[in-house]
């Protein structure tokens, strides 16, 4: 009997090992999805939000670093403020001068009260006069005409009634003048406060450029990374930290035409990733696109003749997210497991998920 040569033997223990190996390949791989489920590969993403100067300046502290959990309100960046102090205490010091001139236009305006009542006085009294020697004059006119009294007594009281009358015209003048100085004075009070209000405006704007250049986490999220470092000056709207939401974690998947229209909004969706395939994460449809587009490179689909692709969001539940949050990470590759028909029971092998 002829024994078997060197390239037989060689050649026999490579197709048993291929057979093993497929063998085992088949064997870790899960079995074929049932009718009414879809799948495709993507990757898990973020919001992202950038955390930028509101205005420009140097960057005074930089209080966390790459990869950091923060919270709502928490402290991320503080400007410096050297200059925005020094002009808040320039306008707390025109704010008391101002307010100061409140208080000395106000003065000003009772002491021209105060000369009006006078002059309105003495125009009670120059009428007063006016008319006692208006009554004179009348009367010594009457004499005259009986020569009861002498020519140079009738001049005197014209003369006097003449200067009384010339005393009420003098003394309404100085009543107009008085009620000129009393509208001017209140004038003064108006553009007083007017002053005041102006001093807390620019105190209220620089007091909010204040607080504007502490800046804070709008919502919970890791920091991504830093695109500035402390010292640094920065322009208005200069990005310093990239933030990533954790409560709004996805991922974005492309389905075919034949399948996406089965797709609703708030299908269950199962993701598991390739760094963690014991672990089924539930997911919902939060986004179906309603323009189709050319698949992309990085997509790799079943059948690589359908070329026109329908974007779709499956978003993880922001409780889920909430309690395992320490774990969440963006950018993991993995699969996405679409239920189609709302009727159809879940595989095994997809059943188990987190809670």
């Amino acid at each position: 009997m002829a024994k078997p040569n060197k390239n037989t033997i060689i050649l026999g223990g490579v197709a048993v090992v291929a057979v093993i190996g497929w063998l085992a390949w088949g064997r870790l791989q899960p079995a074929a999805l049932p009718a009414g489920f879809a799948s495709a590969n993507g990757r898990i993403e973020a919001t992202e939000v950038d955390i930028a100067a509101l205005t420009g300046g140097r960057i005074a502290q930089i209080t966390v670093t790459e990869g950091d959990l923060v919270s709502t309100g928490d402290v991320l960046v503080q400007m410096d403020v050297v200059q925005l102090n020094a002009q808040k205490r320039q306008a707390e010091a025109q704010l008391a001068r101002a307010e100061i001139g409140v208080e000395t236009a106000k003065a000003l305006v009772a002491q021209a009260e105060a000369q009006d009542r006078a002059a309105q006085a003495a125009v009670d009294q120059a009428g007063s006069v006016a008319e006692a020697a208006a009554l004179r004059l009348r009367r010594s006119e009457q004499l005259a005409k009986t020569n009861a009294i002498s020519q140079q007594v009738l001049d005197d009281d014209r003369a006097r009634d003449a200067q009384a009358r010339a005393g009420v015209a003098s003394a309404d003048a100085n009543r107009a003048a008085a009620l000129a100085g009393v509208s001017s004075a209140k004038a003064q009070v108006v553009d007083a406060d007017a002053t005041v209000e102006a001093a807390k405006a620019s105190i209220d704007a620089i007091q909010a450029t204040l607080n504007d250049a502490t800046l804070t986490a709008p919502r919970s999220g890791r920091i991504q990374y830093r695109v500035a470092q402390e010292g640094e000056i920065v322009g208005s709207g200069g990005r310093i930290l990239s933030l990533v939401d954790l409560g709004d974690v996805y991922m974005t998947v492309f389905l075919p035409t034949s399948q996406v229209g089965l797709v609703q909004v708030g299908s269950e969706v199962r993701l598991v990733m390739d760094a963690a395939q014991n672990l089924v994460i539930p997911a919902t449809v939060s986004y179906v696109a309603d323009v189709a587009q050319f698949t992309p490179k990085t997509v790799e689909t079943a059948d690589e003749r359908e070329k026109l692709m329908f974007r779709v969001r499956a978003r993880i539940d922001p409780e889920l997210l909430a309690r395992h949050i320490e774990y969440v990470k963006t950018g993991l590759p993995g699969m996405a497991w679409l239920r189609l028909d709302p009727e159809a029971n879940w595989p095994d092998f997809l059943a188990n998920v987190v809670k």
